[in-house]
């Protein structure tokens, strides 16, 4: 709802009545959201809002066991349908709203203003009022238009508006060809990699078991590898992918461009930045296929380079899976339910954390190993 459109009313009658999954009505105060829409992107489960539905989130959005950001603040105002009715749950107020309807509309709409006005002077200090709407009409860029050669203009601005998520569909480019080769739809990254993946393994360890392999360390002196090395350089290949995949997230994905560097910018939105703003963009959470055969690339040709070649592509099969897996994960986190209790649930909840709050730490997508040597951790909160 724009902020400049006069508020609807809603009894704590019609409020309570939504509370299925298919409609999903909260309160904060006396303000009144669909949060239909937001019930798989929440990290600590559909159960939790479902279980506060028709109901007052104030309290819950304070803490304990943990305090909302503000930028959760700014997100939850896109959802926002209206105004409860004061008193709503008396016969007498329900019949005052009945007639009401039946006054001229001019006087309804002189009513409206005049009864919100009042309710927003009598509840200043109430917590929910700290939120910022979110008015996309008004923004520093124009969203009716691509992003990728406006965001450069942002300069000193840019850090701060990039890490205010909205749920909106990005368009980076005007060209549609362009515009499609930014997307990738999940289950793309196992159809193309999975068999690739599968094949290698076959091939590095039909090589290996003909006994043929040496790790030659002199002219005189070579080590015989046999056939069940395969599995432990398979799962070191998906161990230093992690290490690699830390890296990337936390010294490229999370630099902070110069303000004065359009370019850099616009990299970095192109990168990653447009994922912090827009997160529930389903169409970006995996990595695009030219990225992604970059990244890969590269980690083989170090390999190579570094090990013996059928050495280095075990190592390198198992990275390979390690980023399949990865990607799958990622996607998982926005827009899965795991189960309270389990990993994947405590998961979700520290990613997405690092989404709305913790934005410079947790960079941890299918364990949060490295966080804790580099000192990248997110405090541990409960849900």
């Amino acid at each position: 709802m724009s902020p400049s459109t006069s508020p609807r009313f809603f009894t704590a009658r019609e409020v309570a009545r939504h509370c299925t999954k298919d409609s999903c009505w909260v309160l904060l105060g006396t303000r009144v959201y669909d949060v239909t829409a937001f019930l798989r992107m929440h990290p600590g489960g559909e159960a939790l809002i479902l279980g506060r539905s028709g109901k007052d989130v104030s309290l819950d959005m304070e803490g304990p066991p943990h305090r909302h950001s503000e930028n959760a603040r700014r997100w939850m105002e896109q959802y926002y349908i209206g105004e409860l009715e004061r008193d709503s749950g008396t016969d007498e107020a329900q019949t005052v709203r009945d007639r009401r309807k039946t006054n001229e509309p001019t006087e309804g709409m002189t009513a409206e203003k005049t009864t919100d006005k009042k309710m927003r002077e009598e509840d200043e200090d109430s917590p929910f009022n700290r939120c910022s709407p979110v008015d996309l009409d008004k923004d520093l860029v124009d969203w009716r238009k691509p992003l990728a050669l406006q965001v450069g203009h942002l300069r000193e601005k840019y850090d701060a508006w990039v890490h205010q998520p909205v749920d909106r569909p990005i368009r980076l480019f005007g060209n549609p060809f362009l515009e499609a080769s930014t997307k990738t739809s999940w289950y793309w990254v196992p159809v193309v990699w999975l068999p690739i993946v599968f094949y290698l393994s076959w091939h590095c360890y039909t090589t290996l078991a003909k006994g043929t392999t040496k790790l030659v360390l002199s002219s005189e002196f070579s080590i015989p590898i046999h056939k069940y090395v395969f599995p432990p350089l398979f799962l070191l290949g998906w161990f230093l992918w992690s290490f690699i995949e830390y890296c990337i997230h936390r010294f490229v994905f999370h630099m902070k461009p110069p303000a004065h560097n359009y370019y850099l910018i616009t990299l970095h939105f192109l990168l990653h930045g447009q994922h912090h703003k827009s997160p529930f963009d389903g169409s970006r959470l995996v990595f695009p296929p030219g990225l992604a055969s970059l990244v890969v690339g590269s980690f083989y040709v170090i390999l190579r380079n570094v090990l013996p070649e059928i050495l280095g592509m075990c190592m390198f099969t198992g990275g390979l899976c390690g980023y399949v897996v990865y990607d799958m994960i990622h996607y998982y986190l926005h827009y899965g339910s795991p189960k309270k209790g389990s990993y994947m649930y405590g998961l979700k909840a520290y990613h997405v954390k690092h989404h709305f709050e913790h934005q410079r730490a947790g960079f941890g997508i299918t364990s949060t190993f490295w966080d804790h040597p580099f000192n990248t951790a997110i405090p541990d909160e409960k849900f």
